[in-house]
């Protein structure tokens, strides 16, 4: 058997047992709207292209679409979030019905869905137009109680923060599940990481690092401000999503480096999502951080390469990864 044909087999087991995996995913929700058209003239009002609307998609955002991605990959997985009491909110209860997701759904009347409507033009993003609110107290502590029930009965637990506040107890959750002994991943927003202290991993993008701990001139100066970090919040592991760099992992073993495999980036909307998705999934499925790491970098270099929140199915991250 070829050595090639040897790695086919093994990640073929590593997808056998992800669909044992049971997954956890905790955040903020947001249901993505995309208008395509064609772009023929400007506007006599103003000196913006007039877009003629000709169809339009919707997909799940967020942390929607970190729990869609998991399950894409066969893992069992159940997702905990809040929503608006409206129209968009129905429509994000119904996509995950219709993708076979389970979801328990806080329902909170005075927030508005959050809605990420992009205006798409001879395939370029011209305008993105949010609709957000932040949720409640009593809608949070609702869903804070539900995280304490669910909380045994998974492998990995992932909290996906937007910086919608739908994460407010996210200290609370982290402390809870690392009680128990439970891996916690976090996909961070913001400048302060001080209440993602004690998770497992952290998954910031390049960007979302250099915002919390300055910028590097070398990559000695990055590894140094990583592992700083890393050590301050108690973290096991720092993963740097790179972009076209790949990604780097920072552990107190020392540092992983993995080149980008996307062969075309077309669109990085939701490659976090992935990224941490796949970790959480093979993680899930008792593997090491190592292949983690490497399954999430193909995964990502999959949905790089298509308009939007995507996602990477089985036999294209297969494919990625041989």
């Amino acid at each position: 058997m070829s050595t090639d044909d040897q790695g086919t087999t093994r990640d073929r087991e590593t997808l056998a047992l992800i669909g044992k995996a049971r997954m956890l995913v905790v955040g903020d929700v947001m249901l993505d709207r995309y208008w395509f058209g064609d772009v023929s003239r400007i506007s006599p009002e103003a000196p913006v292209p007039v877009v003629k609307v000709e169809r339009s998609e919707e997909r799940l955002g967020g942390a929607a679409n970190v729990a869609r991605n998991a399950h894409a990959l066969g893992a069992s997985v159940e997702l905990l979030s809040i929503v608006g009491d409206d129209e968009a909110g129905m429509r994000v209860e119904a996509m995950l019905v219709e993708a076979g997701i389970r979801a328990t759904l806080q329902k909170d009347s005075a927030i508005a869905t959050t809605v990420k409507l992009r205006v798409i033009g001879r395939q370029q993003q011209l305008l993105r137009i949010d609709f957000e609110t932040m949720p409640g107290p009593e809608s949070l502590a609702s869903k804070l109680s539900e995280f304490e029930r669910r909380v045994s009965e998974h492998d990995v637990v992932v909290l996906s923060d937007y910086g919608k506040g739908g994460l407010r107890h996210i200290a609370r959750m982290i402390e809870a599940a690392v009680a128990i002994g439970k891996p916690v991943l976090v996909d961070p927003k913001g400048d302060d990481y001080s209440r993602y202290r004690g998770a497992t991993l952290l998954t910031p993008n390049r960007s979302e690092f250099r915002q919390v701990a300055g910028n590097w001139s070398s990559e000695s100066e990055l590894a140094d401000k990583a592992q700083r970090l890393r050590r301050e919040l108690d973290l096991d592991g720092l993963l740097i999503t790179r972009s076209e760099e790949g990604m780097t992992l920072y552990r107190e073993s020392g540092v992983l480096h993995v080149p980008t495999v996307a062969k075309e980036v077309f669109d990085v909307s939701g490659a976090g999502d992935t990224v941490i998705a796949t970790l959480g999934a093979v993680l899930a499925a008792g593997y090491p951080v190592d292949d983690a790491v490497r399954w999430a970098n193909a995964a990502a270099g999959v949905v790089v390469g298509k308009l939007g929140t995507a996602v990477a199915s089985p036999e294209e991250l297969l494919g990625a990864l041989g």
